[in-house]
């Protein structure tokens, strides 16, 4: 099977590191005016957008017809590298070979689906979209989004000062079906937001599980899909002060999956605004089953952040449970706006 020019930069670029300095909101700037140079005057008028449009933070992840911003699929080679490249200098090597695999699993929707798929499946469309104008002063936004995937990065003075919301989705979650191209039989993109789960559910005493489990049946979607800013009530579930000191380290790297996401100075201050905040109070709370193949769902709560996980739908193929949408978000503003 003949791999396209887009695909090798996705599996290119998933595998070079960048050097990133103390905050990499520079560095992506100069990514991001790379990519604004190669492109002519309709691409330009496209892909920018007033950093006060209300599209800023218009974000989804369902396949459409349309979105905000210019498809990859309308650039040339060098137009979508820059552009790929501009995107891996936001996030973190694994969280670039996770956005990179989600759109690769388009194609596999595509074969799996075949001719009688209801929407179109095209691991270039993914829509790229600058607000204002990148550089060392004032507020600029960047914004990366397609079916299953929603990057929304949020730029003051050269600081990249918001990274959320933070989505990533999978379907298959795990491909049991042989297919074509670069995405095998097992690949499992999201297996440590999922496994590491499980696996801390599995680690709780009987008394613990009544605690953390809130409902015997996980709903059918994460909880402010598509909304600007995440309305939350008191947390519930089991408290991170009395879980095991098992249990504790399988939380901790649960959430760090999500805090890794982003570039590494970003992560950081992900990290240390957790330990300020501290750790005791932060919630675990399942809902659905605790075994693979039948509707799951957990969220993680801290003072500023919110993880929600949900695989209730079944996958292209017909395997129930196998789609995943997950999601990071900033409790004190997404899109470095107040809550």
């Amino acid at each position: 099977m003949r791999i396209c020019t887009l695909t090798i930069a996705l599996l290119c670029l998933a595998v070079v590191g960048l050097k990133v300095a103390d905050d990499p909101g520079t560095q992506v700037a100069l990514f991001a005016n790379n990519f604004l140079d190669q492109l002519d005057a309709d691409q330009k008028s496209t892909v920018s957008m007033p950093y006060e449009s209300e599209q800023r933070v218009d974000w989804h992840f369902i396949p459409k017809k349309t979105r905000k911003g210019l498809m990859l699929r309308n650039m040339n080679s060098a137009q979508r590298v820059a552009a790929l490249r501009m995107l891996r200098s936001a996030l973190s090597e694994a969280g670039y070979g996770k956005a990179s695999k989600i759109m690769m699993l388009e194609s596999v929707l595509r074969e799996l689906e075949g001719e009688g798929r209801t929407w179109e499946r095209d691991h270039t469309k993914y829509y790229v979209t600058i607000f204002g104008t990148p550089g060392e002063t004032g507020t600029w936004g960047l914004s990366f989004e397609g079916h299953h995937l929603s990057m929304n990065f949020s730029f003051r003075d050269g600081a990249l000062v918001d990274s959320t919301p933070q989505f990533f989705a999978a379907n298959p979650a795990t491909i049991m079906n042989d297919v074509s191209g670069p995405l095998g039989k097992g690949t499992r993109v999201l297996r440590d937001e999922e496994q590491l789960a499980f696996d801390l559910i599995a680690s709780l005493q009987d008394s613990q599980r009544d605690s953390a489990i809130i409902d015997q049946d996980a709903p059918a979607e994460i909880r402010f899909a598509g909304e600007p800013q995440a309305k939350v009530e008191a947390p519930l579930g089991i408290t991170f002060r009395e879980l095991s000191d098992n249990s504790k380290s399988l939380l901790t790297k649960l959430v760090n999956t999500y805090v890794d996401a982003v570039a590494d100075p970003v992560a950081a201050q992900r990290r240390a605004q957790i330990e300020e905040d501290g750790w005791d109070d932060v919630h675990f709370a399942w809902a659905g089953a605790t075994e693979p193949g039948i509707g799951h769902y957990y969220r993680v709560r801290g003072k500023r952040f919110l993880i929600e996980f949900v695989n209730t739908q079944a996958d292209a193929a017909g395997n129930p449970a196998n789609h995943i949408h997950c999601v990071w978000r900033d409790l004190s503003g997404d899109f470095d706006l107040q809550p």
